[in-house]
């Protein structure tokens, strides 16, 4: 029988003594970080349950390690990828690149391919913990981090190559999701019908995609946000505004924190809520973008993510017996800006009550009339957009735009959302991988009886 070590695994590993160098210190975590995998590599290869306690204590020795040298060194490094900001990257192309550059300190885009493919989250080394550390340092700092957040304000190029057509044809079908022209008004609608509408790496993505068109085409005045109608045999039939994050991918091991959590925030809802950067200046809290209002047309029901799109909006519009709530006690993570945006709708005290202790806000009930502006009837909810619509831009885009931006200043100037997400970027990466999530998922979703 194999005797098994009972000291710490990475006892007899001196960590790195780290100087004011880039160069060297990445050369002596490099060193260090390689001997921390190859120990993990021989652990996997023994396979001994009784070594997991050893496993755990080198990542943590490792991580350790890593968010040391990110602290010293995470703005150079994004200086050297953007070319002192020269370069507009989106958070997965900084990733990219900083990964090429450091390749023990961040995992590849082929690394967490891998990962990926294993299809199940409980199955992943935890990568991904990496860029959390990393992108919380960025985002520390005001100056990449102000730059970070400008350069996820650019039109995406998948937009720029449809736009021709979108304003030609007053459509775009992207799959999940598509954009419409109708008059003055631009209709962004969420196509994901097999998981009610639930969001997930493509599904985001192409919501990005169809926000951009819509705020890009002159011709339009105001976005219109709504689900489509989805196959659930319970909801057949009927459109459903969305279902949060979709949990079957997130459980099955395809829920990205960069292309989906990181990118999702920082994207597809801070355009809708700010616009698209258009200066040349980056690096003060200037309130200058090309925007547009939202309104959230709401028929079943905003759960979780849903929820946290209805705090970004000018308007909120939901059909009678339509509900939101934020699931988190549930799912076991951050969901999104709510912590930070909820508490302006409802209180701090209801949004603890939501997080917390699961509270669902009706529609029509007081406390869902903070988050909703009007219950309409059924079957008028297109006479009800066009009507809103219509009132936004009574007093001219100039008027609106104006103080819509006031508005927006005085809640959430650009340092706070800054600030918000550097934490935002860590503690969510550390939710993705704890115990309790994979073990939420077991027992409140009942993975075993859904499929990818």
């Amino acid at each position: 029988m194999q005797k098994v070590a009972t000291h710490s695994a990475s006892s007899s590993l001196s960590p790195p003594a780290f100087s004011a160098s880039l160069a060297y210190n990445a050369e002596a975590a490099g060193k260090y970080l390689g001997e921390v995998e190859k120990r993990l590599q021989a652990q996997r290869t023994n396979g001994l349950d009784q070594q997991r306690s050893e496993v755990m204590a080198l990542k943590a020795d490792a991580r350790r390690i890593k968010e040391r040298f990110f602290r010293l060194h995470a703005a150079a490094i994004y200086d050297e990828v953007t070319n002192n900001g020269a370069r507009y990257l989106r958070v997965s192309e900084v990733m990219e690149a900083a990964a090429t550059r450091y390749p023990t300190l961040l995992p590849s885009r082929a690394q967490l391919d891998d990962e990926r493919a294993l299809k199940k989250q409980s199955a992943k080394e935890g990568r991904e913990l990496d860029q959390g550390l990393f992108l919380g340092q960025v985002l520390a700092d005001q100056k990449r981090g102000m730059h970070l957040i400008h350069a996820m304000l650019r039109p995406k190029r998948e937009a720029l190559d449809r736009l021709a057509e979108f304003r030609r044809t007053g459509f775009v079908d992207l799959g999940l999701a598509k954009a419409e022209r109708k008059g003055n008004v631009g209709h962004v609608t969420h196509n994901n019908a097999k998981f009610l509408n639930a969001e997930d790496n493509l599904a985001t993505a192409t919501l990005e995609t169809a926000v951009d068109l819509v705020l890009l085409d002159d011709a339009i005045e105001v976005g219109v946000l709504r689900g489509g109608t989805v196959q659930h045999p319970k909801h057949a039939g009927r459109r459903v505004f969305n279902a949060g994050i979709n949990l079957t991918h997130l459980y099955y091991g395809q829920i990205s924190f960069v292309d989906f959590l990181m990118e999702r925030e920082l994207g597809f809802l801070h355009k809708m809520y700010r616009g698209h950067w258009v200066s040349e200046s980056y690096d003060e809290e200037y309130e200058d973008y090309v925007e547009k209002p939202w309104i959230a047309a709401v028929e079943s029901f905003a759960i979780g993510g849903g929820c946290q799109l209805l705090c970004i909006m000018d308007r909120v519009l939901a059909e009678p017996g339509s509900y939101f709530n934020l699931p988190a006690s549930k799912e076991g993570f951050i969901p999104g800006a709510a912590n930070l945006r909820f508490p302006r709708l409802v209180g701090v005290k209801l949004t603890r009550d939501g997080l917390f202790f699961e509270r669902k806000f009706e529609a029509d009930s007081p406390e869902g009339r903070l988050i909703c502006d009007e219950v309409v009837p059924p079957g008028e909810m297109d006479a009800a957009i066009e009507r809103n619509a219509q009132q936004l831009v009574k007093a001219g885009m100039t008027s609106l735009v104006a103080n819509r931006k006031a508005l927006r200043v005085a809640q959430e100037p650009l340092s706070d959302f800054r600030r918000y997400f550097a934490t935002y970027a860590r503690q969510q990466s550390l939710c993705m991988y704890d115990e309790k999530l994979l073990e939420n998922l077991e027992n409140s979703w009942k993975p075993a009886i859904r499929h990818l």
